[in-house]
């Protein structure tokens, strides 16, 4: 029997990402300019099913943040609140601005950012004499946040959202996609997320005009002129006509990823019914939809008679399969603790007690057989 690795979530190519490529290279269009670049904005605007949305296809994920920021006008000195359960590219542009993040726990239905918390923050701030200037909300492994309840919030105090969708491509919310929900959305196209265009990313943009500005920036901020003339700092972050090619063949097979990974996801809420003390991370009510890019659960060893998720992690491990601790908030990450935080305690426990479990969309019937014998094992242990 095979014993190779069984990845957490690793690329899943649907069969005409060579096709575009390959029209990249004939073409000689391999820059970040050519008909794939402008093809993947094109479906991913018909993909999200709305003609009020622009989308500007970026070098990653992180950078669409980075200059999601910008276009809100986040600058050195500002403040920005950052969902504190997420991962660090959330909270690292705030930094790369010399702006000060402002972490918010989270709520323990979705895991996302608690709207109560968030509204402490604020007021909390204002009344030091510093509003924010944006907030940074994210779909947690593609659990949509509350939109409503965090948008309310942000509306009272005219806070626009950046809206972290890295993750949540393919979730919905009273069946609106996420990433259209924020005055600005982001996408990331990494290598394990649903879809890939080996590294990229996209901000979903509300018109034409504020997608000519990330363009520009994107492309160095070089001025309307013969020379080489820069009036604004610009960055290298327009995703090359490759990697779109790559992307729009993805896009083909996207629903059917989803799907997949949903299967996934159904396949452990199946085993885990029957166990006392976990906890699997699952829509709360019939308005979220769930890409459930990875499927994430929480062991209370109060309630397993003392097994842990670092327990199950390592028996994996010994199993050649790969399964990863939650994220560890950001208000407990090193390079973070002196910044403000604001919340309880939901985001420590999860953190302490969760696991992302192997959710590709390429896992085979061999696959789940290996992860379950796993978890019988486990779980039958005395």
């Amino acid at each position: 029997m095979s014993n190779s690795k069984i990845w957490l979530s690793s690329p899943h190519m649907g069969g005409n990402e060579q096709k575009f490529v390959k029209e990249a290279f004939d073409s000689n269009w391999v820059a970040p300019l050519g008909r794939n670049v402008n093809g993947l904005e094109a479906d991913l605007v018909a993909y999200l099913g709305t003609d009020r949305h622009q989308v500007a296809a970026l070098s990653s994920g992180t950078a669409a943040l980075h200059l999601g920021l910008i276009l809100l006008g986040v600058q050195a000195g500002d403040e920005v609140i950052c969902q504190s359960m997420t991962f660090s590219a959330s909270a690292n542009p705030i930094a790369y601005l010399g702006a000060t993040p402002v972490f918010v726990d989270s709520e323990s239905s979705t895991w996302n950012m608690c709207p109560v918390a968030l509204e402490e923050a604020i007021v909390d701030r204002m009344a030091k004499g510093k509003k924010p200037k944006a907030i940074v909300a994210v779909h947690l492994y593609g659990m949509p946040f509350q939109v409503e309840a965090v948008a309310a919030v942000a509306a009272r105090y005219a806070i626009p959202i950046l809206e972290d969708s890295a993750e949540a491509l393919g979730s919905c919310y009273k069946n609106q996609k996420c990433g259209t929900f924020g005055t600005i959305g982001v996408f990331s196209f990494n290598g394990n997320k649903i879809i890939t265009t080996s590294g990229g990313g996209a901000l979903v943009l509300g018109d034409k005009e504020l997608k000519n500005k990330a363009i520009f920036l994107s492309t160095q901020a070089r001025d309307n002129a013969p020379h080489y003339q820069h009036s604004e700092i610009g960055y290298n972050y327009r995703m090359s006509n490759i990697c779109a090619g790559i992307g729009r063949g993805q896009m083909e097979v996207l629903d059917a990823h989803v799907a997949l990974r949903r299967a996934m996801h159904a396949f452990y809420a199946r085993f885990f019914a029957g166990i006392k003390g976990v906890t699997v991370l699952t829509e709360p009510d019939d308005r979220y939809f769930s890409n459930h890019w990875l499927t994430a659960i929480t062991i209370d060893p109060a309630v397993t008679n003392g097994k842990t998720r670092e327990g199950l992690r390592i028996a994996f491990d010994r199993a050649n399969i790969e399964s990863r601790p939650l994220w560890k908030p950001m208000h407990l990450q090193p390079v973070f603790k002196s910044y403000p935080y604001y919340g309880g305690s939901v985001s420590e426990t999860i953190f302490e007690q969760g696991l992302c479990l192997p959710s590709g969309s390429n896992l085979t019937d061999s696959d789940r057989e290996r992860i379950l014998r796993v978890l019988e094992g486990f779980f039958s242990e005395e």
